[in-house]
């Protein structure tokens, strides 16, 4: 073979395929992992211009996969059967991660949760409150996006947690959700929210093993810095007429800002 023919993209390719399955993707630059994916719905062009697009338009390789599919397709070399390869992969990943918590044992640690959560939660744009439901031997059952959007507190939110812990027979739960801005510290809105659950779970005899708040590359977990037993002691000292006097007028606030919302749009 010719010094010319061992620089056409084929012998490039296949010298990238020989490399991932030799040494693995952590061989892999960004770009260049970008690069292999895109080879595969690329018959005869060369892919790193555009891999390289993607990284310096987007900024990582999570932002690649969670970019839109008009995003991905308005970038050069990229095109639609490109665009909807990379949204595949990044889903069936998610599904992958999804499947496997499922069929593991949860044993209280914040580090497994965030292995599995910063992969579906990293990135977004929005924030998403997830909910894994365990089994008494704290085995993942099922996990669901409860909510979407800017999470602020009222009744309507722990009534529908509650009444979903009840229909999967939960005998503990995991709460967690994403800051967009890539900062998991938590807000006094996130305290009073995970206080409030703690409360509202345990009249129910379900135990919330965690808030994790996900970030960028980094998490917060509640249980960590011990703030879910700090509420646990709380709860157990004037369990159930503090916890619904409060939500009374918490309920009454809300109501009544709803109202004034409502009388001002008049």
């Amino acid at each position: 073979m010719s010094p010319k023919s061992s620089q056409t993209p084929s012998g490039h390719r296949a010298r990238m395929r020989e490399k991932f399955l030799t040494h693995g993707l952590g061989a892999f630059r960004d770009d260049e992992i970008i690069e292999l994916l895109l080879t595969f719905g690329t018959p005869r062009r060369d892919c790193k211009k555009p891999a390289r697009e993607l990284l310096t338009r987007l900024g990582s390789l999570n932002r690649v996969l969670e970019a839109p599919l008009d995003t991905l397709r308005d970038i050069p070399g990229v095109g639609p059967s490109n665009a909807v390869a990379l949204k595949l992969i990044h889903q069936v990943a998610r599904k992958f991660l999804e499947t496997r918590i499922q069929e593991r044992t949860f044993f209280k640690d914040s580090n497994d949760v965030f292995d599995y959560l910063r992969h579906s939660m990293r990135d977004l744009e929005v924030e998403i409150f997830k909910v894994l439901y365990l089994d008494a031997r704290h085995s993942v059952m099922y996990t669901e996006d409860l909510f979407h959007g800017t999470l602020s507190y009222n009744v309507i939110y722990l009534r529908e947690l509650l009444r979903k812990c009840l229909q999967y027979n939960a005998a503990a739960i995991v709460i967690a959700h994403n800051h967009p801005s890539g900062d998991p510290t938590p807000s006094g809105e996130d305290k009073n929210l995970t206080r409030d659950v703690v409360f509202a779970t345990s009249l129910l005899e379900v135990k919330l093993l965690d808030h994790v708040i996900v970030g960028e590359d980094r998490f917060y977990s509640f249980a960590d810095r011990g703030l879910i037993e700090i509420y646990l002691r709380e709860f157990r000292r004037n369990p159930a007429i503090t916890y619904f006097r409060e939500v009374s007028e918490s309920a009454s606030e809300w109501g009544q800002g709803k109202k004034d919302s409502e009388h001002k749009k008049k």
